[in-house]
């Protein structure tokens, strides 16, 4: 017995209801289990130390910017972000060609596609019994190539701004390299601070301790009157408050500067104190050439240019819309139905096709475009003022910072004068041991101090060429050994 309309509907209907109810139900959110974290974890520390050589004995300036250069997890982050854009603009070269698309359909019916004519003059139907014109199951294959003359010019269009965007995204990455220069200077000046006061600091606590002792039994013994007690025993409690505060302040410093080398957090090494700046000059080019220097080169003026760019691109494409598309089409079909004549042919095509909606649409694109254009030039016009205003304010710091270290250079030098005069006077028992740790306490200071201005000295040298656009390596630091980005780093960067 032949199944009704109704029953097949259904028969169509339960299962695509099933389906639908399948894929709309929810699985429960799968919590990251702690076996699987553990192992991500040692993983992830094993990539970050990957290719990393150990540190020797004694780490340098230079040393220490070049391992930032090329073992920066951050840095590295912004190299593979400029290669996703570089990979971006070589896929967008594949958008101009034509579209080849093949596909294969297979097609079922439950019931005969029967047919019955009828006379167009008379209106009478033609012959008895209708007639079949498709096989119940049959598979059509296709190959279709098409290629559209809009599509290619809106191709072209997204090329150019992923080429811009390519270039856009070198210059981010410049500027993150002298970002991390000028911070890897100042952990470095930091850590070796630490390591240079680290033994006094403890030194000068121990004696502090020892006359506080001295100063509490005397009270006691009531050898001195009590508010000369009282003033002493503040006065060393004073000293040590300062000495455990700059011990504090510097505690994290070979931590910070590990993290930006890509070293061990517990590194062992020793600092070399040279506190040279280099023997480059940077203040002996005159304001004017620097200024040009900066305009020509500075990241973050480039990196606009680029945007304005794109954001021009942006236009073009919106006024392409405008046009008519012309299409072509070229295809060959292949249908396994048994009742077509002709199971293979060829077809070719031509199409010209307008989307009406663009006469409403293309207006307002185009205004937004012409608003993007006008903001990239704001934008770079508030840069170009920006980094004129950097170079002087950049120069002026670090005028400034020299000066500073010249007066804390000798202002230490007067302090450890004064201090071995303090222990000369001790040792002959004509002075106290208040005056030696208030001494050591002045002297550890202006020593910090000396090197506070040491690393401001860096971080204004690492502005101004970040300013004038000064890079510490080639394009790339892929292809050259630690050794080679040290001979860069002390030739481009340091001076020496």
């Amino acid at each position: 017995m032949p199944r009704t309309a109704p029953h097949r509907l259904l028969t169509l209907v339960a299962p695509a209801t099933l389906a639908l109810l399948t894929a709309c139900a929810q699985l429960p959110p799968q919590a990251l289990q702690a076996d699987e974290h553990q192992a991500q974890t040692r993983a992830d520390s094993e990539a970050a130390r990957r290719d990393v050589p150990p540190l020797g004995a004694q780490l340098g300036l230079d040393e220490a910017i070049a391992r930032a250069l090329k073992y920066n997890l951050d840095r590295r982050a912004r190299l593979m972000e400029q290669a996703m854009a570089l990979q971006q603009y070589d896929a967008s070269a594949y958008d101009s060609l034509p579209k080849l698309v093949a596909s294969a359909g297979y097609s079922a019916r439950d019931s005969d596609r029967l047919a019955r004519s009828v006379n167009a003059a008379t209106g009478q139907q033609i012959g008895v019994d209708p007639s079949i014109s498709q096989e119940r199951q049959h598979t059509l294959v296709q190959l279709d190539m098409t290629w559209s003359l809009l599509d290619f010019g809106l191709a072209k269009y997204n090329s150019q701004q992923a080429g811009d965007r390519v270039l856009a995204a070198a210059e981010r990455r410049r500027k993150a390299t002298h970002l991390l220069v000028q911070d890897v200077r100042v952990a470095y000046w930091r850590a070796a601070s630490a390591q240079r006061l680290h033994g006094e600091v403890r030194a000068a606590l121990a004696l502090a301790d020892e006359a506080m002792v001295d100063a509490r039994r005397a009270e006691e013994e009531k050898l001195r009157a009590p508010l000369d007690s009282l003033r002493y025993q503040r006065q060393l409690t004073e000293n040590m408050r300062l000495l455990e505060s700059i011990e504090q302040e510097l505690v994290t410093a070979r931590y910070d500067l590990a993290g930006l080398i890509n070293a061990p957090v517990m590194m062992q090494v020793e600092f070399d104190s040279d506190s040279k700046l280099g023997q480059t000059d940077l203040l002996a080019t005159s304001a004017e050439a620097m200024e040009e220097q900066a305009l020509a080169q500075n990241a973050d003026l480039r990196e606009q240019a680029y945007q304005r760019r794109i954001a021009a691109t942006e236009v073009h494409k919106v006024l392409a819309r405008i046009y008519p598309n012309l299409s072509f089409n070229l295809g060959a079909r292949y249908d396994t139905d048994s009742y077509l004549v002709n199971k293979s042919w060829n077809e070719a095509g031509m199409q010209v096709s307008y989307n009406l909606w663009n006469l409403l649409s293309v207006p307002a694109q185009k205004l937004a475009a012409e608003a993007g254009v006008a903001l990239a030039d704001q934008r770079r016009l508030a840069a170009h003022v920006a980094v004129v205003t950097q170079v002087h304010v950049a120069r002026e710091q670090l005028a400034s910072a020299r000066l500073q270290l010249k007066r804390a250079d000798a202002l230490w030098t007067l302090d450890s004068k004064i201090m071995e005069q303090l222990m000369r006077r001790e040792q002959a028992q004509a002075g106290s041991k208040l005056e030696r740790v208030a001494a050591q306490t002045t002297t550890i200071v202006s020593l910090l101090r000396r090197y506070q201005a040491l690393a401001q000295a860096h971080a204004a040298t690492s502005r101004l060429q970040a300013t004038l656009g000064i890079d510490p390596l080639p394009d790339s630091s892929d292809d050259l050994s630690l050794a080679q980005i040290r001979e860069q780093v002390r030739s481009r960067l340091l001076g020496s």
